[in-house]
């Protein structure tokens, strides 16, 4: 039996290592927030740790980091569709590992379905990946602090300092935590480009088995 790959070895490899930075940068161009190797480990980080905290095995948690670090390689293609490109380029990719089809068809789905675009979490792998992905909001995405008078989605990150997850599983309830800086951008605004990833985390949270809140500057919202 061969060994299981791991988040490490999908880190280490140079292939993957290509296609993170270079999507990245392909979005530095066109003004997109940072999609790198920052965005890619916190999400991979907090999809595991919400996934084992809500009861998950552990490799199944290990799925949703890689899934997690993976997701947004499809940028190398292009923004658009970016999940479908992102989960075949993750299945070629996971395949020269030598990773087990089965955990391959997990991970490419919980890919293919991580955008708030119409689509439902298909697993706990999944669902961790999303809560994980569209809880990252936060200024140190913002590639230029100059834009935040121009551009709504760079104005929003930049003004929140902190973002984080929780579960709490006494309340049976998974707590995303922000703290916006009301000088920079109002609630309203965050409501107005987030509401649709908002929406998906509670879906995420549902399949999960759990309630989803939002809790801004210690005021629930969600």
């Amino acid at each position: 039996m061969t060994k299981p790959i791991t988040l490490k070895d999908v880190k280490n490899d140079p292939q993957v290592q290509a296609y993170i930075k270079r999507a990245d940068e392909n979005l530095a161009v066109v003004g997109y927030t940072e999609h790198g190797k920052r965005h890619c480990g916190l999400v991979a980080k907090t999809a595991r740790q919400t996934l084992l905290e809500v009861g998950a095995l552990d490799r199944e948690a290990e799925l949703s980091a890689i899934a997690g670090y993976l997701h947004d390689i499809g940028n190398v293609i292009n923004r658009i569709n970016h999940p479908y490109t992102g989960a075949v380029l993750a299945h070629t990719l996971l395949k020269d590992m030598g990773m087990d089809i089965d955990e391959i068809t997990t991970i490419v789905s919980a890919i293919g379905n991580h955008d708030d675009d119409g689509w439902e979490p298909v697993s706990r792998v999944s669902a961790g990946l999303i809560l994980a992905d569209k809880s990252d909001v936060h200024r140190s995405r913002v590639r230029n602090a100059d834009m935040i008078k121009f551009d709504i989605h760079d104005r929003v990150n930049y003004a929140v300092n902190r973002s984080f997850i929780e579960v709490d599983n006494e309340k049976e309830k998974i707590f995303l935590y922000l703290t916006i800086d009301l000088e920079i951008s109002s609630v309203m605004e965050y409501f107005e480009i987030f509401l649709s990833r908002m929406l998906y985390c509670k879906r995420a949270a549902n399949f999960l088995g759990r309630q989803f809140s939002l809790v801004v500057n210690k005021n629930t919202l969600l």
